[in-house]
């Protein structure tokens, strides 16, 4: 019988000394709950990914240091063996660091175990700093059990596609009685469902129990969802930690190869699906929002409160992240503005308990305006005069930023931000975007969960129903300069996620990709949004980061060059 401490914390990259504290605090659990081991997820000393910080000596020095409080520690917890995740220097040749996994007990280190398998795709790039380990299996015995330990990708490989070495196969040749996998697992849609099937076809493919230890919290654009495992050769996941959220739990495995709770009675059942799609994205985004402020020292928020669907949902996230007295909106009309966008903006914000402030913006136009004229010899008018708005207002919500010190929300989502339709030092603007990973047909889905979640009206359906528009000219729509967004955001999901969309998604896609096809009108548009995707890479660049929700998200995940002929 062993006893198995799941320590799925929200760690902080760069924070060591705080992070050190934080896994204490966890190992003492561990052993009141008289485990045998607490195991962290990888590179939790430091927290993942710490990026170019791994080439600054200093940090490898703290690193040192907590690394030497850990074992003086472990020295207090004599009958607990502590499982880190951890940069450890290698004297070559290649990369100067391995991503290593450490076991601690009684203030040694009694193993030490180096990730052999390092992802350089999507959002990772960890060959940049890291040599991969020697192909090695690692076991340790603790009690009457051999555990056996692997770093995350180690796990992914078991089928063999993606790399030349299986690193699980080489542990299952060594025949542990336990796996033991430390992961940072950044969530999207249906990764989770993603990591039970890669998991358990392994665990059931070679008889072996494995652990499945992820690290929680905000990180930049990607979250990590924690949903630490459990799973069991035949019966699969039986165990799941709390998703989005800090959680230290301890099972034990039983000697006949099955995890039970302490008692020896069986673990309750794990739900095969995981969250709904909405609840998923909504949960992903205020987890994202909050941490992002919290690690980067904001208290409040500032939104530009247009009277639109984007802004309404984004006001509504904010106010559930951060608390409705923490987060100011602010409405900036112009001559081109409704009455109706205006008043949305007062019941919406009334809604919330959200503070909003008017801040007419028709005299600033003007000025901008004449002064153009004066200068130029001519007026301002057609798209830079619409753009002049969208920079004045981005001016004015940074000038909010500056003198309160408020962490501005931009509001774009990832239908506009894909063919550009948005401006430059504008609607831009902004310490981090909400809606960037979400098409503009999945925000009026999303905002009609939260009136849902919430059980009452939260975003005013008046809202919800209008027709979507900029209001930076007379009579403006969206759908005067781009296709109807059902429309466009199936030809995006196809041009920009392709097989990382879902079984269903995808077949839609292709359903309707084909359609187009059919018709000679059909290939102009997609053609035409294929370009108008191309030549708005450089507006993504100079953007704010997202928080991430597809697998295929904008920023790191998706690396296009600007100057670049697209055929």
């Amino acid at each position: 019988m062993l006893r198995i401490t799941l320590a799925q914390l929200n760690l902080t990259v760069g924070d060591i000394e705080g992070n050190v504290e934080r896994m204490i605090a966890a190992a003492q659990e561990a052993a009141a709950a008289q485990s045998d081991l607490v195991v962290f997820s990888e590179l939790s000393l430091c927290g993942y990914y710490p990026g170019d910080l791994l080439e600054e000596p200093a940090f490898l020095e703290r690193l040192d240091a907590g690394l030497a409080r850990l074992c003086e520690a472990s020295a207090g917890l004599p009958a607990l063996h502590w499982v880190v995740g951890m940069p450890v220097r290698t004297p070559g040749p290649g990369k100067r660091l391995l991503n290593a996994l450490r076991v601690l007990r009684a203030g040694e280190v009694r193993l030490s175990y180096a990730k052999q398998l390092l992802p350089t795709y999507n959002v990772f790039d960890e060959r940049r700093h890291f040599e991969p380990g020697p192909d090695v299996a690692k076991v340790l015995r603790i009690g009457t059990s051999q555990v056996g330990f692997i770093v995350c990708e180690d796990g992914w490989n078991d089928s063999g596609a993606d790399y030349q070495t299986n690193p699980f196969q080489r542990m299952a040749d060594a025949a542990p009685d336990l796996v033991v996998s430390i992961n940072a697992s950044p969530s999207h849609i249906g990764k989770r469902e993603l990591r039970h099937q890669v998991f358990g076809d392994a665990a059931r493919r070679h008889g072996l129990p494995i652990v499945y230890v992820n690290q929680v919290g905000g990180h930049d654009q990607l979250v990590y969802d924690g949903a630490s495992f459990a799973v069991e050769p035949e019966d699969g996941v039986v165990f799941e930690s709390r998703r989005f959220e800090e959680d230290v739990s301890t099972v034990q495995l039983l000697d006949n190869g099955h995890f039970a709770r302490l008692d020896g009675t069986d673990l309750p059942p794990v739900p095969r699906e995981g969250l709904p799609t909405m609840a998923f994205y909504r949960q992903q985004i205020v987890l994202g929002l909050r941490d992002y402020a919290r690690r980067c020292g904001f208290t409040q928020a500032v939104v530009g409160s247009s009277g639109g669907i984007d802004s309404a949902l984004t006001l509504a996230l904010a106010a559930e992240a951060l608390g409705p007295q923490n987060v100011v909106g602010i409405t900036m009309p112009s001559r081109f503005s409704s009455s109706g966008s205006v008043d949305d903006s007062v019941q919406l914000c009334r809604n919330l308990g959200v503070v909003l402030h008017t801040h007419p913006i028709a005299d600033l136009v003007a000025g901008f305006s004449a002064q153009f004229e004066t200068s130029f010899g001519q007026p301002l008018r057609g798209l830079p005069l619409e753009n002049v708005q969208a920079r004045i207002r981005g001016t004015t919500l940074m000038e909010y930023s500056n003198a309160f010190g408020h962490l501005l929300l931009t509001t774009g989502n990832k239908s506009e931000i894909s063919v550009g339709y948005c401006t430059l030092y504008g609607d831009t603007n902004g310490g981090l975007g909400l809606l960037g990973d979400l098409y503009k047909t999945e925000v009026f889905e999303l905002s009609r969960h939260v009136n849902e979640n919430a059980g009452r009206e939260i975003i005013p359906q008046a809202i919800i129903d209008k027709p979507p528009s900029a209001e930076l000219a007379p009579g403006q729509k969206d759908d005067d300069s781009l296709p109807p967004y059902p429309v466009l955001d199936e030809i995006l999901k196809l041009l920009i996620e392709g097989e990382g969309l879902s079984r269903a998604e995808y077949a839609n896609a292709q359903a309707f990709a084909r359609q187009l096809q059919a018709s000679a009108d059909g290939r102009a548009l997609a053609h035409r949004v294929r370009m108008l995707v191309a030549r708005s890479e450089y507006k993504r660049r100079q953007a704010p980061p997202i928080v991430r929700v597809r697998a295929k998200a904008f920023g790191t995940g998706r690396q296009m060059p600007i100057a670049a002929r697209y055929v």
